[in-house]
């Protein structure tokens, strides 16, 4: 039972795990205030104004969403005495049916109305009245040194309103945040995100948001000051949202400035978008930003802070530093493109036990149910359902449902034992039968326990030929207990192989769905998939899903949109690419459809080739948004149904968003590779053992390593081609003809089809045999062109192949230079 007792240990920490899940991290010292010291006066003025957030976190999964326990946590402050609060973006951005307790102990359903995720601040409210607003402080007045005290709701949601004391350790940080920061020692453990950093005086002067937490790292946290605080406030009571001016540059800081030592330097200017007031302004790569109107900017964060001053539309001055002058330009600002940060309340509005008044669960697709006791947690479904695993909250039992996913016949009593059987070795093995109930289900059941593992039970159901197997694992001390394994055995009794979806009390766990699935990529791609495509498992440069049998597929492709690029001359470039792989009469090409996703123009290209047998087709949809390029294509058969084919494409067409919330905050520069490829670059092949060199053209793939390959046999390839070295120091130049000129006539003899010229010629001052052959395989036609010759004692047979319909000429002078240039070393 070594296995029942890896899988119990494996399911214990998924759940400390979830049931633990808050909104931060970390954890760290506190202070005892100094008895008479004005902390509890100060407490007791402004812990009023603190209130504990709870809620369910979405996106955490299909099984984690549908677990009771999995709930998050943070804190927030009142600054409106009708129910407006303040907290961090971080703390509600994927939180629903929100719960706001106030330090009296009083719960309000809450919803988040306002959000800026930059700033790390959000707005709840509650419909409540008379409440005790926070008393805001100006930032300017903050002192380091000065006493502070944090006030939130740390590890658990029973601690509530807990108080740590410190002090004001730094001002203006620049730390993993838009913008500035004040650093503290106040313990700010998980939890505390969102709450109150009050001064001696009763005000808040900052919002809790972080801290860090490495090793041999204490006492390390962080607020939001109250000018960003303001900043934020006054706008979404303004604009509904926060109306961020945009210049359309992409800044690096130098290299003192990511160190944090004190910089001279400005920001470099690495990207402008196309169009944008920069661009029209005559900002250049490379330009170097040195300030913001008077505002002088050496790091990201002095950057934003400066931008605060300003709206969308005003007028501003910018200085910056070109290869050879400052200059000053004048431009007007836009405005960054960004949702619209209300929030409407949860549609579920079923509180934050969204299974309150459940007393049994179970699966409509699959059809069974059962008990569901108050502390009963699912903590893993497989994506179709047919796989679930429970856990009891308090770590007694665990459950695991397993339903065949197709109908396999039905089994004999004996049969169905013994499709268990292997499950239990002999030893500790208390009972095996099959229990036949005339008024009941029948079942086989196997029983077992262990000092290690604890008490097993399985059990097999079967309906209609399918199989229901039912394990249950429990602890060792609760296999002892008579009262506990009765409790356990009534809960594997009220398995039933039926769902009633009348029964407002059955709370369905279902997650099977006959529609597609949705994949969302770190670039904020998302888009929908047909039901059933699997995700490639070999290497891609992008993601890549098939069908069943590989016949179609559909990739995603992101790259950074160089400077000054756009889409037309993107999509030029495709073009001419395709235009130069295929000869005419072996490639189609559609005309360009312009489309709108994502709220900006796309465009829609249909590629279709063939290597003289089957035409597959490849329909790829070009965009650029937010400084990258997406790229999604749909390959298939040019013959296959076109109405499947048409719903597929509409379904994904239709699907196609980009949500840059979505993206991950660390992505940067994504090079391109096609735009650096120079078809004229050749890599260096090195062939010690065989004494030779070859230039391999860089198009062809990757040769970096080829430096290390003596092989006798090498093989450099290209779509429809290759060039093959094949190399012997033991069978003499004559043998080797003797043989290909064996071969060559009888492949000839055999098909009519196969023609071959062999001549003497002389190459790398070498007399030699050369064969050219046209031959059609699979109604595919080739040109091979074989070279024999003898140099430094080693006999060489190059193979020079190229399909009929990538045979360019462009193609072919590349494979017969890669060949020529061919040296040898007489060592």
């Amino acid at each position: 039972m070594g296995k029942w007792k890896s899988q119990w240990l494996k399911v214990i920490l998924s759940v400390m795990v979830s049931v633990n899940l808050v909104t931060w991290i970390g954890s760290g010292s506190s202070y005892a205030a100094d008895s008479g010291s004005d902390v509890p006066k100060v407490v007791s003025q402004t812990s009023a104004s603190v209130v504990a957030i709870i809620g369910k976190p979405t996106g955490s999964g299909k099984t984690s969403e549908k677990n009771r326990y999995n709930l998050a946590h943070g804190t927030g402050v009142i600054v409106k005495s009708d129910g407006v609060i303040i907290t961090n973006a971080h703390v509600v951005k994927d939180m629903h049916n929100i719960v706001v307790v106030t330090s009296d102990g009083k719960t309000y359903s809450g919803r988040t109305t306002h959000m800026d995720v930059e700033s790390d601040l959000a707005l709840v409210k509650i419909e409540a009245t008379g409440l005790s607003a926070a008393k805001l402080a100006s930032s300017s007045n903050i002192q380091v040194g000065e006493t502070v005290a944090a006030i939130g709701t740390p590890i658990s949601f029973a601690l509530r309103n807990s108080v740590t004391v410190g002090i004001v350790s730094g001002i203006e940080r620049s730390v993993s945040s838009e913008y500035q920061l004040i650093q503290t020692d106040a313990a700010i453990n998980p939890g505390n995100s969102g709450g109150a950093l009050v001064n001696m005086s009763g005000e808040v002067i900052g919002i809790n948001t972080l801290k860090y937490t490495e090793f041999g790292v204490e006492s390390l946290g962080f607020a939001i000051p109250m000018n960003t605080v303001k900043y934020v406030l006054d706008h979404f009571e303004k604009y509904g949202k926060v109306k961020r001016p945009y210049l359309g540059i992409e800044l690096e800081e130098s290299w003192e400035a990511v160190v944090g030592l004190p910089s001279s330097e400005g920001l470099r200017v690495a990207y402008v978008d196309p169009d944008s007031p920069a661009a029209k302004a005559g900002i250049k790569q490379d330009d170097q930003l040195i300030s913001i109107g008077a505002i002088n900017v050496k790091s990201m964060v002095d950057y934003n802070e400066a931008l605060k001053k300003f709206l969308p539309g005003d007028s501003v001055s910018l200085t910056l530093k070109s290869a050879v002058s400052t200059i000053t330009k004048q431009l007007t600002l836009g405005e960054v493109q960004s949702m619209d940060t209300k929030q409407t309340a949860d549609s579920e509005n079923a509180g934050i036990d969204t299974d309150r008044g459940k007393t049994r669960i179970g699966d409509s697709h699959y059809g069974w149910s059962m008990k569901y006791p108050a502390g009963l947690v699912t903590t893993e479904q497989s994506d179709d359902g047919n796989s679930v695993t429970f856990i009891d909250a308090k770590g007694e039992f665990y459950l695991t449902i397993l339903v065949d996913k197709e109908p396999t016949g039905e089994l004999s009593p004996s049969a169905l034992l013994n499709k268990i059987s292997d499950e239990k070795d002999s030893d500790g093995l208390l009972e095996r039968r099959y229990v036949k109930q005339a008024d009941g289900l029948s079942y086989a059941k196997l029983l077992g326990k262990s000092k290690a593992a604890g008490y097993a039970q399985i059990r097999a159901y079967q309906l209609n030929g399918r199989i229901y197997k039912v394990s249950l694992l429990s602890k060792v001390a609760d296999s002892k207990s008579v009262s506990k394994q009765n409790s356990l055995n009534d809960l594997l009794d009220s398995f039933q192989l039926s769902f009633d979806a009348k029964d407002t009390a059955l709370k369905d766990i279902s997650v099977y769905s006959d529609k597609g699935n949705t994949y969302t990529n770190s670039f904020g791609l998302s888009l929908d998939l047909p039901k059933d495509w699997k995700k490639n498992s070999y290497g891609s440069s992008g993601s890549a899903f098939h069908n069943n049998d590989y016949s179609e597929s559909i990739s995603m492709q992101v790259t950074s949109a160089s400077s000054g690029d756009t889409l037309k001359a993107w999509v030029d470039r495709e073009k001419k690419n395709f235009e130069d792989t295929y000869l005419p009469a072996y490639r189609e090409m559609s005309t360009a459809e312009e489309l709108t996703l994502s709220s900006v123009n796309a465009l829609k290209l249909t590629y279709s080739s063939t290597m003289g047998d089957n035409w597959k087709s490849l329909t790829s949809i070009y965009l650029i948004k937010d400084k990258y390029k997406y790229e999604v294509s749909f390959a298939y058969p040019k013959d296959a149904d076109s109405e499947e084919i048409n719903t597929i494409l509409g379904t994904l067409i239709s699907s196609i968003s980009i949500n840059k919330e979505s993206m991950d905050p660390e992505l940067g520069f994504i090079q391109d590779m096609n735009d650096l490829l120079d078809k004229t670059s050749t890599n260096k092949h090195v062939n010690k053992k065989y004494k030779y060199s070859l230039q391999i053209p860089e198009i062809w793939s990757d040769s970096s390593s080829y430096d290390y390959s003596d092989d006798n046999d090498s093989f450099f390839s290209f779509n429809g081609g290759h060039l093959e070295i094949l190399a012997d120091n033991q069978k003499s130049y004559d043998d080797t003809v003797k043989e290909e000129d064996a071969h060559q006539k009888k492949s000839s003899g055999n098909d009519p089809e196969y023609k071959f010229e062999a001549s003497d010629v002389t190459v790398f001052g070498e007399a030699a045999k050369k064969y050219v052959v046209h031959y059609s395989t699979r109604k595919m036609p080739y040109k091979e062109t074989l070279y024999i010759f003898r140099k430094n004692n080693i006999t060489y047979k190059a193979t020079l192949n190229i399909d009929e319909a990538v045979r360019t000429t462009e193609n072919e002078t590349r494979l017969n230079q890669a060949f020529e240039s061919m040296t040898f070393t007489a060592k």
